[in-house]
């Protein structure tokens, strides 16, 4: 292997020629295959990595095809007219808000619906043969008051305040 004066190898570009060699041929036989949901849908799949407060990375799959040992051929989601948007929630600690972004483009504001329910918030969106549906599970109790909504140009942004923890009542008892 060769290796640069200054200690670097091209060892990962090797690497990532092989990683997308391997897509080209996962992504053809998609192609190959297009007429099993009438050849009209798109076939997409990704990932999203986060880094979150805590320093972790957090990697979430997307899409609406799914790997297999085959390749990703024939794996299309039940509902493919139905998409899940990329989506992105951040606890804000210091403004004691949960922000939450969804990518939906090719809609209006009017057609977003946001529904704050017990642990879960709900965000769909239908306009003709666009339609998005995401469930994000929430972990907080969220001050449903203070949910504050914006879509601009195919982004949609949430912005809810945390309810204050509840205090502990109690006394304390002095020792004689």
């Amino acid at each position: 292997m060769w290796k640069e004066p200054w200690g670097f190898s091209t060892r990962i570009f090797e690497e990532m020629d092989k990683e997308f060699a391997e897509l080209s041929r996962l992504f053809s036989g998609i192609q190959e295959s297009g007429s099993s949901a009438g050849g009209r849908l798109p076939y997409y799949y990704g990932y999203q990595v986060t880094v979150g407060p805590d320093g972790k990375p957090h990697v979430r799959e997307f899409g609406n095809v799914r790997p297999s040992s085959r390749g990703l051929v024939g794996q299309v989601a039940q509902t493919p007219s139905v998409r899940e948007p990329l989506v992105d929630a951040i606890l804000d600690e210091k403004q004691n808000t949960l922000v939450i972004t969804a990518e939906m483009p090719g809609i209006t504001k009017e057609d977003i619906k946001i529904h704050l329910g017990e642990g879960v918030v709900t965000i769909q969106a239908e306009k003709g043969e666009k339609k998005y549906h995401k469930s994000i599970p929430v972990e907080h109790e969220l001050d449903e008051n203070s949910a504050k909504a914006a879509y601009t140009n195919g982004i949609v942004e949430l912005k809810i305040k945390l309810k204050a923890p509840a205090k502990k009542k109690g006394r304390d008892v002095k020792v004689a």
